[in-house]
């Protein structure tokens, strides 16, 4: 639509100019400071170039009126061209909309930990994410979606122990002693389950088993997670393995070094000099011990990633890690690469409610709403729409019970029962829904 309107404006008005929304919707559906840019070629007041031009748009039915105000020029579409438009989006759906656009993407979004089914927290990061891949993909960009395994750290070993004491507590009759921290939930008793029938009860017998358990477990975690994905309608092209990447911890560590102002020692420990490009203070990378951090995860997989020679890099990741942005950043520039090719998108947390009340997940604690459960109650795409009336970056509060209402208050019920009074209207003008294409906008009044 924006295309066609740039189309006709072309025609009247001379060089270059931008084409833009009206902050007042009232004015009309777009607008432009044209007349500010030719006022000094032609040396004239750019309010009088605005009406000069205004009046050059009289005859042009894709527009119902045009206004010169204060040097702006403010156009309202024709209902006549908004019915072509309709009937085009209708009869083309598939087509409608697409764009020529250039360029590789790399998009990771949801990357949750793989110790646990996706929660409704995860949901509104994965339905952002899989919606601009879609959208952008749309528009003629080439994106790869990617998924980031954190299956490096502790909590892939707390998963095996959790599933390990589970399967002890229930099927062996010995001696359980519980540690301060594990997962809790009905997931891992039913994982111990699957275990049991997978290799037997002796299985949780044994501590050596822990470590088993923790990549069977690992690997069931993430089937189950792309089975949660899937009932969303959202896939990935990859899943890269974060303890897989720390393979090549050395060699990027080395690369990182060749540049003299990248790291330091101090205390021990290795430092990245990220101070020095806009972080807050310098990060350690290695720790005393030769272990290496959290943030040398993400140092070898964007590391990784630019290698790869995308165009442009997107990251969706949950707001409390804003902190990450310039560390990560500055790693990507001491790699020798382009930092302004990487851009965060940040997904505000969802403030979880039931009944009106707030409600606090943990997934170790065993208290979490599944998003599996969510779908399957109000269905997917209701859970996207959801998830997509509002920009990910301002809070969401999520009332699981609000959903399942028959009033306003839930948005759900609410289109769907404006779905059926539009479907009234078309009742008494007479019409059939179905052949809405062939209605013009007048003829329903």
């Amino acid at each position: 639509m924006k295309k066609s309107v740039l189309n006709t404006l072309q025609k009247h008005i001379e060089g270059d100019f931008t084409l833009e929304k009206p902050k007042d919707a009232s004015l009309g559906h777009y607008a432009t400071p044209a007349a500010f840019g030719l006022a000094k070629l032609h040396r004239k007041s750019p309010l009088i170039i605005a009406q000069e031009l205004a009046e050059k748009f009289a005859d042009e039915d894709i527009f119902t009126k045009v206004d010169a105000l204060k040097g702006y020029l403010n156009f309202k579409l024709s209902d006549t061209f908004l019915d072509t438009k309709a009937t085009e989006a209708i009869l083309n759906e598939a087509d409608f909309g697409k764009g020529e656009k250039s360029g590789t993407i790399l998009l990771e979004y949801v990357s949750a930990n793989p110790t646990g089914p996706l929660h409704i927290g995860h949901a509104r990061g994965a339905v952002f994410g899989d919606t601009l891949c879609k959208i952008g993909r749309h528009l003629g960009y080439e994106i790869t979606a990617e998924y980031y395994v954190n299956d490096a750290g502790n909590q892939i070993r707390l998963l095996g122990l959790s599933i390990y004491l589970a399967g002890r507590d229930r099927f062996t009759g010995l001696e359980v002693i519980w540690p301060e921290e594990y997962y809790r939930g009905d997931y891992i008793y039913d994982l111990a389950q699957e275990a049991k029938e997978a290799f037997g009860e002796q299985i949780f017998e044994d501590e050596k088993n822990i470590d088993m358990l923790s990549d069977w477990g690992k690997e069931k975690m993430l089937d189950l997670i792309r089975q949660n994905l899937a009932a969303a309608n959202i896939t990935f092209d990859n899943f890269v393995s974060e303890k897989e990447l720390f393979k090549k911890w050395d060699e990027t560590f080395a690369k990182l070094k060749k540049n003299p102002d990248a790291v330091y020692e101090k205390e021990g420990k290795v430092w990245l000099r990220s101070s020095l490009k806009g972080d807050e203070k310098d990060r350690v990378i290695v720790r005393e011990d030769g272990r290496p951090t959290y943030l040398a995860g993400d140092i070898i997989y964007h590391n990784e990633k630019f290698e790869r020679g995308y165009d442009h890099y997107i990251n969706i990741w949950g707001a409390d890690h804003h902190g990450y942005i310039a560390r990560v950043k500055a790693a990507i520039e001491f790699l020798g690469y382009d930092p302004d090719k990487l851009e965060v998108i940040l997904s505000q947390m969802v403030a979880l409610l039931k009944g009106g009340e707030p409600y606090k997940m943990s997934k170790r604690a065993g208290n979490f709403i599944l998003m599996s459960d969510v779908i399957e109650e109000v269905g997917a795409e209701a859970l996207r729409f959801i998830f997509l009336t509002k920009k990910s970056d301002t809070h969401l509060e999520f009332d699981v019970d609000q959903l399942k209402t028959e009033d306003s208050s839930n948005p759900i019920y609410y289109i769907q029962y404006a779905h059926a009074r539009i479907n009234q209207v078309f009742e008494k003008a007479g019409k059939d829904p179905h052949q809405v294409v062939q209605t013009k906008l007048e003829d329903l009044g």
